[in-house]
């Protein structure tokens, strides 16, 4: 299959990958199922009336008005294969890569990447007003992006996007609209993209969810190439670029670019 690019597709990135040319990307973006602790004391390993309730016969949990469902959390809580980075690697023009993670998956990210020789930063999104997870063990406010890069590659931006720590609420809003439990601020996103690419630039997110990597690069004059292999999140991030773009084959744009 030759992939369009500017479009989203409903398949498993570790498959698809396969399929995209060598050195065709210029930066990855991506948001991998985390590896997450969600038993025993404190908030998710709490039975009680007061956050508990029955969901379509799930576990649900809510706090500030929004709601947790367990069976979403434990979807997603078990990692990613870390054979899919050689595929990255394979198809970055260089390594330009931004991975949001879990405090678990730091260490061997770390160690996959410095290993390659890369530069890197570690980026921290820190929730103001966090679930109140805080059993045996410190509340979960912080979230992580490592981001690496390979000699030669620039950092673009300006100093209004090239913060390493952000600080908001959790965006509550953005998760009841687009049903997705781990989405990130549109915000962020689109400044680690004007940071790390340019107009025109092709970006590829093997798990794109609801889309929020498109949408920025949609807003920013930049190309996208998504994976996602839940049905679900696909139709929503179709749902947030209902509008037309211009669709090219990867290889016909990579001959473009060469030529």
């Amino acid at each position: 299959m030759k992939y369009l690019i500017n479009n989203i597709y409903n398949e498993n990135c570790y498959e698809a990958i396969k399929q995209i040319p060598d050195k065709s990307i210029d930066l990855v973006y991506m948001d991998p199922p985390y590896i997450l602790e969600t038993e025993g004391a404190g908030f998710f390993g709490k039975k009680s009336d007061d956050y508990s309730i029955a969901y379509k016969g799930k576990k649900a949990y809510t706090w500030g008005g929004e709601r947790y469902v367990m069976q979403e959390i434990n979807d997603i809580k078990n990692g990613f294969d870390f054979k899919l980075f050689d595929e990255l690697i394979r198809v970055m023009k260089k390594i330009n890569i931004y991975i949001w993670c879990s405090q678990k998956q730091l260490v061997p990210i770390l160690n996959y990447f410095i290993d390659k020789k890369c530069n890197w930063n570690l980026i921290t999104w820190h929730k103001s007003n966090p679930i109140p997870a805080c059993g045996n063990k410190y509340l979960s406010d912080t979230e992580y992006c490592l981001f690496f890069r390979e000699k030669g590659v620039k950092i673009h931006g300006t100093f209004d996007t090239k913060f390493t720590y952000y600080v908001t609420t959790s965006n509550m809003k953005d998760k009841k609209e687009f049903n997705h439990p781990t989405i990130k601020p549109l915000d962020i996103v689109k400044n680690h993209i004007i940071n790390s690419s340019q107009e025109n630039d092709l970006i590829l997110d093997p798990f794109i969810g609801s889309g929020t990597t498109a949408v920025a690069c949609k807003e920013l004059k930049r190309n996208y190439l998504g994976f996602e292999i839940n049905k679900t999140y696909y139709e929503t991030a179709l749902k947030r670029l209902d509008t037309k773009i211009e669709q090219t084959n990867i290889f016909d744009f990579m001959s473009d670019e060469e030529a």
